[in-house]
């Protein structure tokens, strides 16, 4: 019986919504090529739902949607609400990045103008900084249409740990790698 409860086990571990009764039979049909009684199924899962609700887990067996699924157990949202908020801070791909410093260095700035420097759309990058709360809709452009200006704000300064716009780097800051290639290096 343990190697039901195993495979049982792997199948909700691995599934990425709740798996369902009907789905965990069909597998292990497949599987051992053989009728795997709904009672035996019943069994593994009753087995695996106690396991998992001792204090010693921190998770458990969420029966949920008609499926079964492992959940974190309530105690420890806040510590994992804290792990995702500093996940998502750190997840920046480069086209946000790189419309992030135009918009940091150039705000107020419309969408079209960073879409004019970077040579791209914008639209994702844009929405993605605003999902993250990095930049804000600053008011609306006196030009043709009135597009949005956006510009950075608290949570940027705090997300690159400055507390003035003042102190982000001037390109004098940057300083050329030694030796890149095609450059001579001054004896």
């Amino acid at each position: 019986m343990d190697f039901l409860i195993n495979h049982i086990e792997a199948l909700i571990f691995c599934s990425s919504e709740p798996i369902k009764k009907k789905e965990i039979k069909h597998c292990l049909v497949e599987m051992f090529d053989t009728a795997v009684p709904d009672e035996d199924i019943d069994t593994a899962l009753k087995t695996l739902e106690e396991k998992y609700e001792q204090d010693s887990f921190s998770f458990g067996i969420t029966k949920m949607a008609g499926g079964y699924q492992f959940l974190t157990k309530p105690a420890y949202q806040s510590s994992i609400g804290i792990l995702l908020k500093h996940k998502s801070k750190k997840r920046l791909s480069t086209s946000a990045l790189e419309t992030l410093s135009i918009i940091a260095y150039k705000q107020p700035i419309t969408k079209s103008e960073a879409e004019q420097i970077r040579g791209v759309n914008c639209d994702y990058a844009i929405q993605k900084l605003l999902e993250k709360e990095l930049i804000e809709i600053k008011g609306k452009a006196e030009s043709v249409g009135r597009p949005l200006l956006y510009g950075t704000n608290d949570k940027f300064m705090e997300y690159f740990s400055i507390n003035d716009l003042s102190e982000l780097p001037t390109p004098k800051d940057f300083k050329p790698e030694e030796n890149e290639i095609g450059e001579h290096k001054d004896q």
